[in-house]
């Protein structure tokens, strides 16, 4: 009879446990969360210094368009095929555009010394101090914006790109200058309900520390966004109050929601392709970036288009 009565003791014990534990869930819940906010990673404002800048004034001669490219060390010849192909832009309808290219530092001496050789010679080089690997990709896309908001927010557009994209500089400028937007704005390949992947070994994993909440804001695909010349300064100043996240597309998201700042279409029809696209001339005509395009393509579609310009295309 004894161990009958301390078994039904114990039973007791854990059926209060559970019980306790249960509303312990249910007031997290209805808090959200508020522990793991505690902890939650912070981005600081003011990491890293500068380390090359580009050769640009734009208090005297304000840009229309900004094209910031995230690349890293071993990138040189997407660097160079750009810098031949759509990054050479400097006037479209009479606006002016500059491109720019985002680094972070690299322990290769070599690398290093070959970067700064770059950056002297094309003046069109941003890079501070962290370290460049995949998961400091929302440092090198704050640095791009940290950039603005300090030296060119008098930037009407800015572009936020990868090297492996091609983007159709003189339809962009065209749909922007259509759209007639000057602030609160921003576009690109919208994910309206994205939801966090929980798989370890998954590229795109984030764990339950890093984000506990079970959706993501809206955001736009990183291949490729713009925004107005004013969201990098506000995005900026909200950037160290929001959960820091190592997908750098998710964590600007985060910051607009936190501005209430929407996402808008940029065209009735889709002019970003985050998943790549077959080319045509006539077809990249009517594109604003498309991924998945290797140096060399990248050459030969723009001689492609470039000999075909002034032909018409025949109407879909």
């Amino acid at each position: 009879m004894f161990w009958l009565h301390m078994a039904c003791v114990k039973m007791r014990w854990l059926y209060m446990s559970l019980v306790v534990l249960g509303a312990l869930c249910l007031y997290l819940s209805m808090h959200n969360l508020s522990l793991f906010k505690e902890d939650a990673f912070v981005f600081k404002k003011e990491h890293g210094q500068f380390l090359q800048l580009p050769d640009i004034d734009c208090r005297q001669d304000p840009p229309f368009l900004v094209l910031l490219v995230t690349s890293s060390h071993e990138q040189l010849f997407a660097r160079e095929a750009i810098r031949k192909t759509w990054g050479k832009e400097k006037v479209v309808s009479g606006r002016r555009i500059k491109t720019f290219f985002l680094l972070g530092t690299t322990p290769r001496k070599d690398a290093s010394r070959a970067v700064a050789q770059e950056s002297r010679q094309h003046r069109d080089v941003i890079q501070k101090d962290f370290v460049d690997v995949y998961l400091n990709l929302t440092l090198k896309t704050m640095m791009g914006i940290e950039w603005v908001h300090l030296f060119c927010p008098q930037a009407a557009f800015v572009m936020k790109t990868d090297s492996d994209m091609f983007v159709n500089v003189r339809y962009l400028t065209e749909l922007l200058l259509k759209k007639n937007r000057t602030s609160r704005f921003v576009t690109g390949f919208l994910k309206m309900h994205e939801l966090p992947i929980r798989e370890k070994y998954n590229k795109w994993f984030v764990s339950r520390h890093e984000y506990p909440w079970d959706k993501y804001p809206p955001f736009c695909s990183g291949t490729a966004y713009v925004f107005s010349g004013d969201v990098a300064s506000r995005v900026y100043n909200v950037s160290d109050s929001v959960p820091f996240i190592k997908l750098e597309d998710v964590f600007v998201g985060l910051c607009l929601a936190k501005l209430n700042i929407g996402l808008e279409e940029l065209h009735s029809e889709q002019t970003f392709f985050p998943g790549g696209l077959s080319f045509s001339t006539c077809r990249f005509k009517k594109i604003v970036a498309c991924h998945f395009i290797q140096p060399q393509k990248m050459l030969t579609y723009w001689q492609a288009l470039e000999s075909s310009l002034g032909e018409e295309c025949p109407a879909e």
